[in-house]
């Protein structure tokens, strides 16, 4: 008898709820970065940039996003994963991210996914992993997925105060 009550009772406990996140999830270079869902106001085809003089070349120019002006950025030139300069494809998407006071336009090449897995996938970067010119660290955590990595970004801290500052499109404080 004593058994069945031992059965009644792990049937009373609950289990613990899985902490989750969402992530949209796209490829820069030969690897795959996510954001979390909640930085990421819309995603859309590429629309027309404008270039912009004097900003750094991963800075591609400007677009008007729904009768929003903002600072169209190419992240594969950003984190060097390809030569600098070089024009935006013909067929690209922008994902639209909110930052704390602006918005951002990041292009990728190819249609962004999302993706919903448990918190506890996401470890923490590895110091030396981190951009070590950087004040901020923008590498939020590493996924680990059966077949594979997500490179997960904090967008928030991507761009240092003083390139925030030079953001064509931003509206002065």
């Amino acid at each position: 008898m004593p058994e069945s009550g031992a059965i009644t009772s792990s049937r009373n406990e609950r289990a613990t709820p899985v902490a989750l996140v969402q992530l949209i999830v796209f490829r820069l270079g030969d690897e795959d970065y996510g954001i979390r869902i909640e930085q990421v106001k819309e995603v859309t085809v590429t629309p027309e940039v404008a270039r912009m003089p004097k900003t750094p070349p991963f800075i591609k120019g400007i677009a008007n996003l729904r009768g929003d002006i903002i600072a169209i950025l190419d992240l594969e030139e950003r984190f060097r994963l390809r030569k600098a300069g070089r024009p935006l494809p013909e067929h690209s998407y922008t994902i639209a991210v909110e930052a704390a006071d602006y918005t951002l336009g990041l292009v990728v090449r190819e249609v962004p996914r999302p993706l919903t897995l448990p918190l506890s996938q996401i470890e923490p970067t590895p110091e030396f992993v981190q951009d070590a010119n950087s004040h901020e660290k923008y590498l939020e955590g590493i996924a680990k997925l059966p077949d594979g990595v997500i490179i997960v970004l904090d967008m928030r801290k991507l761009l240092s105060p003083s390139e925030v500052m030079r953001l064509p499109g931003k509206p002065a404080s």
